[in-house]
């Protein structure tokens, strides 16, 4: 396969025994990122956000763009092994973790109906500022396949919906 560009959204809300806190976890994976069959091109600004569902910690979260010559498919197999490494996650949906990392958008366009562990572009990038955001920073032309829309459009119009918190912060 050619090599393709992908977005990936990275987060973090709890300590790693190496690694430290969530910001540093997020500077370890985008490290992990960068070996084997992946290379990072450009990673964004890191941002505090309010969890979604259970967890009471707040989250770092980050974009990077990496480039494989992995498919959508073996590419998530290697986040979940990346996240693997650095400690399973347990638990409850939306609990903490120490890293989390989603395939936002491709390159090539749509992946899906194939898995249904994978859409791409992801199905919940629309209404998440702590994934738009950060992408906005290092993608902001990227198109999502579906609306056609680019990031920044996309960012714009959920902060129209959803205006962002004050007490959200960039670390």
């Amino acid at each position: 396969m050619a090599k393709t560009d992908y977005l990936i959204g990275l987060g973090s809300n709890q300590r790693h025994h190496r690694h430290g806190r969530p910001k540093e976890v997020l500077e370890a994976a985008i490290a992990q990122l960068n070996r084997n069959t992946l290379s990072v091109r450009c990673v964004s600004s890191t941002i505090t956000s309010y969890p979604i569902g259970p967890s009471s910690r707040t989250y770092a979260n980050a974009a990077a763009i990496v480039e494989s010559d992995l498919d959508p498919l073996q590419l998530l197999l290697r986040l979940k092994e990346i996240e693997r490494q650095f400690g399973n996650r347990n638990g409850q949906r939306w609990s903490k973790r120490v890293l989390d990392l989603d395939i936002i958008l491709s390159a090539n366009g749509t992946y899906h109906n194939i898995n249904p562990n994978l859409c791409i572009p992801h199905c919940a990038m629309h209404q998440r500022l702590f994934v738009l955001g950060p992408a906005a920073e290092i993608a902001p032309q990227w198109r999502d396949p579906i609306t056609n829309l680019t990031v920044r459009h996309l960012l714009s119009r959920l902060k129209r919906a959803k205006p962002l918190d004050p007490k959200q912060k960039r670390y």
